[in-house]
């Protein structure tokens, strides 16, 4: 199912099949008999459309979000992260299937990759009420890069794309709210609530599993995630950092505020964006 997901390429499509696949995993879980895992073998990059044209980050356009276009151009943008991380938790379901671990691990990024199938509808819903639609506009495949990087390496992952990623997500969703807000939005405006609410579990399932692994193991969890992090992540952790919201999802300052202290001291490091 999750290779299914991977290899599919439009984006409504994609998420039409998550949503269908999502729904007969809890159907069995809460049935008394669980789908087995199985074995399988995900593409190193899913299946994208046509459109959106992927450029380096540096060669993507930025515009102003004081106008309508620049607001479209974020949700649009929004939109191409989240069907990113569609593919980024079917592919944490597929690619891992060789360390043996619970079903609440199947259960929490299966309901994750359900929850970002709706982000992403609700983003092109918006998108397409402005006269636009996903990939009208370029984007690029910075986040995709992290799941290639970690390909061989699950506490890699869970550190790279809930910990840093989506945690990232939690400290500038309230900034984007208020943008919305402002300009009298309110169905971009409800979309970035849902999508801010949500994530939060996301980051925490990131978290509870990369403990639950170091514990395993016998690992420090924090000092595992800065070797982690200072092997993979390409950019910067970059405050300010939301650490009401990080908190929430299990993630203390101690995991981050280190590195972006390391970072302030090395210029030239690209800011994650």
């Amino acid at each position: 199912m999750a290779v299914e997901v991977l290899t599919t390429a439009d984006g409504r499509a994609k998420t039409a099949l998550s949503h269908a696949h999502a729904a007969r995993w809890r159907e069995a879980r809460a049935a008394g008999n669980p789908l087995p895992i199985g074995r399988a073998n995900p593409p190193m990059q899913p299946s994208r459309p046509e459109r959106p044209e992927l450029l380096p980050p540096r060669d993507v356009p930025r515009r102003r979000t004081g106008s309508p276009q620049g607001r479209m151009a974020l949700l649009h943008a929004l939109a191409h992260i989240e069907l990113n991380a569609v593919d980024l938790h079917w592919d944490i379901i597929a690619r891992f299937t060789d360390t043996e671990m619970p079903l609440g691990f199947y259960d929490d990024w299966v309901k994750s990759a359900d929850e970002e199938s709706k982000h992403f509808n609700l983003l092109c819903d918006c998108l397409e009420a402005m006269g636009s639609h996903y990939g009208a506009l370029p984007a690029h495949a910075f986040m995709w890069r992290a799941a290639e990087d970690t390909a061989d390496d699950l506490l890699g992952r869970l550190a790279v794309v809930p910990m840093v990623l989506e945690a990232r997500g939690l400290d500038v969703t309230p900034g984007m709210i208020e943008i919305f807000t402002k300009a009298d939005e309110a169905a971009a405006t409800d979309a970035l609530k849902v999508i801010y609410t949500e994530e939060v579990g996301h980051v925490a399932y990131g978290v509870k599993w990369f403990n639950w692994l170091c514990g395993r193991d016998g690992f420090d969890p924090k000092e595992v995630f800065h070797a982690l992090i200072r092997k993979y992540f390409r950019g910067a952790l970059k405050p300010p950092f939301n650490e009401e919201k990080r908190a929430e999802a299990g993630l203390p300052p101690d995991f981050y505020w280190p590195l972006a202290e390391e970072v302030a001291e090395a210029p030239g490091t690209a800011a994650f964006r």
